[in-house]
Parts: structure tokens; sequence; C-alpha cells
């Protein structure tokens, strides 16, 4: 190989630590092609030294033809790959959270009726997304609020409103997945949900705010908006199914 497509990675993999980016480094640059001189860097002592050495403050840090590129997003950059954002807004984790209750609730339905979809099959998902909506917020309830009180109308006016959300919807999911005491699950779903909706209209279609939605957890970069706005009007329109089978309409 040509001293172009040659290339020198040091990375950290001590009996404490064995670093994910220089893993990653090491990955990409084989896939690119290149033929990898991969030095280790294993005790305390070879880290400072190489840092001081290259005047650098991390690892990993790779070098081609004799020039230094840098860190893993340097090299991304330097290989005219895009790099991540951790502050960039994105929807991503909402439609992988859809895409999986939805292949739950497909899965469920097939187990347990033998065919793919029917309306028990779209309570599932409802259910299923539920479940693991309110999980998200109950990873880090304190985290969930500070985000959800910038929008909720009720929350707003009733701060412990947002303390009970998460598992209100939690309840609400794991009785329509059950498909019992109907009169619960229902208005509950109805409730929430439409204040839900309620508020994300105000905040984002007439007062026109940028804001994240906590929908995910308040700690996510989810933008508050139409998939949002959907999430809500989908536990309103499985409260309102839920009621009016429970009623026999």
């Amino acid at each position: 190989m040509t001293s172009d497509r040659t290339a020198t990675l040091y990375r950290m993999a001590t009996d404490q630590h064995i670093c994910p980016f220089g893993l990653k480094s090491r990955d990409l640059l084989r896939r690119e092609g290149f033929g990898v001189d991969d030095r280790l860097l294993t005790t305390r002592p070879d880290i400072d030294a190489f840092k001081a050495a290259h005047d650098v403050k991390t690892t990993p840090q790779t070098f081609i033809g004799g020039e230094r590129v840098g860190g893993y997003d340097d090299l991304r950059r330097r290989l005219g790959k895009s790099v991540h954002d951790p502050k960039a807004k994105t929807y991503a984790p909402v439609i992988a959270l859809f895409a999986m209750a939805a292949a739950m609730a497909v899965a469920a339905g097939w187990a347990a009726t033998g065919t793919v979809l029917s309306a028990r099959t779209a309570e599932w998902f409802a259910g299923f997304a539920m479940c693991m909506l309110a999980l998200q917020k109950l990873r880090d309830v304190e985290t969930f609020t500070n985000t959800f009180l910038g929008y909720d109308l009720l929350a707003q006016r009733f701060v412990p409103y947002a303390s009970v959300y998460p598992f209100a919807e939690g309840l609400a999911g794991v009785l329509m997945i059950a498909g019992v005491v109907p009169w619960l699950s229902a208005p509950l779903a109805l409730f929430i949900g439409g204040i839900g909706a309620v508020s994300v209209v105000k905040a984002v279609y007439i007062e026109r705010r940028d804001i994240k939605c906590a929908c995910v957890g308040g700690d996510s970069n989810v933008p508050l908006g139409f998939v949002s706005l959907v999430e809500n009007l989908m536990m309103v329109a499985m409260g309102a199914w839920m009621g009016a089978h429970a009623l026999g309409l």
C-alpha cells in the first residue's frame, strides 16, 4: 500500500478502559480500505507521554501519511462522513419507539390470534407505545418534569401533575394491553391525551415556540411539534375507541 492508504492509530486500551472511539476509528479506517498500524496505549504513563509528545488532550489520534488527522470525529470529517451532533434536534427516538411498538403489536396479534391486523392489534399498539413512552419518562422523572412544565397547560397550573403524568400514561397503556377496566383506561387516555394535544397546539401552532418535547424523556432532543401532537391524538383516539367498545357502540 502507498503511504496515503496506511494509517497509524494510537488508542487507549488499558485494563480498566478500552476506548470505544478507538475501536470505531480502527473499524472505519479498515472499511475505507486503509492498512492500520494499531498502536495501543496500555498504561496511564504511556497515555500521558503520548499526549505530551503530540500536544493533544484526547485519544484516539489517527495519522495518515505522517499527518495527524485527529480524533474520531476529525477522522470522519477527513473521510467525508457525517459527524454526530448530540445537540441536533431529531424525531429518531420517537420513530424508533413507535416502530418497535407496532412490531410488538403485530407479533402479539399473530401469536394470540394468528392474524396480523385486527382491532386488538391496534389496541396493543397503542398500549405498547404508551408503556414505552412512560418508561422513557420514568427513567428520570425530575428531568422529564423540567421539560414538560415548559408547555403542558395543566402541569403549569398544577405542578404535581407533571410527576403523576408518566405513571398515568403507563397505567393506561397496561390496561389497554390487558383489555380490562376500560371505564378507567378510556377516560385516562382521553384526559391526558386531550390536555397534551391542546398544549402542543398552543405552544407550537399558536405561540410558534421552538422547544423540546418531553415525550421520550426530558433529556431528549425531540422537537415539540407534529409527532408530539400525533402521540397525544393517538391516546385520544384509543381512549374514545376503548370507551365506545366498552359501551357496546
